[in-house]
């Protein structure tokens, strides 16, 4: 009878443990937690962890609570495997990630012989950031969802509101030497010569992705080829210490940016006295006029002390819920049916849509510009007294490209 004492008394302890496991709802956070993506990685991290925070205090997911679990990838393809199965050894069977295209696709090729191999414990990549086009193309899958544009979208629309700019005659392309950087420059190449044929590209390059820390010797280059304006899909430090460098030889010209927001590029962009001439093309912008997202930025920014960098994750964990209320679950496959062709009012407002071909979302996108706030914008940036001002704004409708994706479904 003692030792029978003994085992109830060791084993209830164990039974809660797991009860507790069971009303929780994780999920694995694969992104860099150190070295060069570091900034842009615990963003990341603090923006999920807060909205996180969000969906908890309306009931969670499925009626359980939701944890944000960090796994440091380093931005590493290799790295992030070893994560991912760290994760899913651990229980988790819902991946995020967002920082480098070159980890997406090992994550997506994971995922999916992972699936193959393990029917019933499936796991869903939802993807907010990475914006290589193959993804939702050739590369797609059913357990693979992605809320960012991709790089061709935004590129179609920087470039129909470049095509309007006529004191553009001279373009540099520079970009990270990855696949994501190859298609920003691909695209932007064909994309002007179908729109500006006029236009001289004189100049394109790549570098290694997050390892520069000197960049003059490219900027002496855009200079001496007597570009007026830049093109780039830089991202993170790449950004930042590229205008930091353009700012201190004094260059002066307009530059056409997917992550000018990024920490440090602000600051860069004031350093330079780049009032007016930094473009960014993204999902929203502090400063749009819709209550609800202007309330939420302020609460953010009372809180960790920087901006909103990604909308697009806010969509991300808001349809999450949605979808597993839809599926009455929160199995990997019936929430990933649930969130195919949904519609959505999107964080910044107007119409958002997870297409069920790709599972590309598709929302209203926003051509920003970033200098002196003058007509009362309330949100400045790294407290440089500049800001994000809107330049032009894209609907949905116009913004859904065509895709090549032959999805195979479980």
């Amino acid at each position: 009878m003692r030792k029978l004492i003994m085992a109830v008394a060791v084993t209830l302890p164990m039974l809660g443990g797991a009860a507790l496991a069971q009303d929780t709802l994780k999920i694995a956070y694969i992104d860099p937690l150190s070295g060069g993506g570091a900034s842009i990685g615990e963003i990341g991290l603090k923006t999920f962890q807060y909205l996180a925070d969000e969906v908890n205090a309306k009931g969670g997911i499925g009626g359980k609570k939701v944890e944000i679990v960090p796994f440091d990838n380093k931005v590493n393809p290799q790295e992030s495997l070893i994560q991912a199965q760290k994760a899913i050894d651990a229980g988790i069977r819902y991946l995020t990630q967002g920082n480098g295209s070159s980890v997406a696709g090992a994550l997506i090729d994971f995922v999916n012989k992972y699936n193959e191999r393990n029917p019933g414990k499936e796991v869903l990549f939802f993807n907010y950031a990475a914006v290589d086009p193959s993804f939702t193309n050739d590369k797609c899958s059913f357990w693979h969802f992605r809320w960012d544009a991709n790089s061709d979208i935004k590129m179609e629309a920087l470039t129909n509101y470049m095509k309007g700019e006529k004191n553009i005659k001279k373009i540099y392309l520079i970009n990270q030497d990855y696949s994501f950087g190859e298609s920003v420059r691909t695209a932007a190449l064909a994309m002007l010569k179908a729109k500006r044929p006029d236009i001289e590209i004189v100049g394109d390059e790549k570098h290694p992705l997050l390892k520069i820390q000197d960049f003059s010797p490219y900027i002496a280059k855009i200079k001496a080829s007597g570009a007026d304006s830049v093109i780039t899909g830089n991202w993170g430090q790449d950004f930042a210490l590229l205008l930091k460098a353009g700012a201190d030889s004094g260059l002066k010209v307009n530059w056409y940016t997917y992550y000018a927001g990024g920490t440090g590029g602000p600051t860069a962009i004031k350093q330079g006295g780049l009032n007016d001439q930094v473009f960014q093309i993204a999902e929203g912008y502090a400063n749009i006029k819709h209550d609800s997202s202007m309330a939420f930025e302020k609460a953010l920014r009372e809180k960790y002390g920087f901006s909103l960098f990604y909308p697009r994750a806010v969509n991300q964990m808001r349809m999450f819920k949605l979808a597993a209320d839809k599926a009455k679950s929160i199995e990997p496959v019936k929430v990933a049916a649930a969130l195919e062709d949904m519609k959505f009012d999107v964080f910044n407002g107007g119409d958002g849509i997870m297409r069920k071909d790709d599972h590309q979302f598709f929302q209203p996108m926003y051509i920003a510009q970033f200098g002196e706030l003058k007509n009362k914008e309330p949100f400045d940036e790294e407290k440089t007294g500049w800001g994000w001002k809107g330049a032009a704004k894209i609907d949905t409708p116009q913004t859904m490209l065509p895709t090549t994706c032959k999805m195979t479904r479980p």
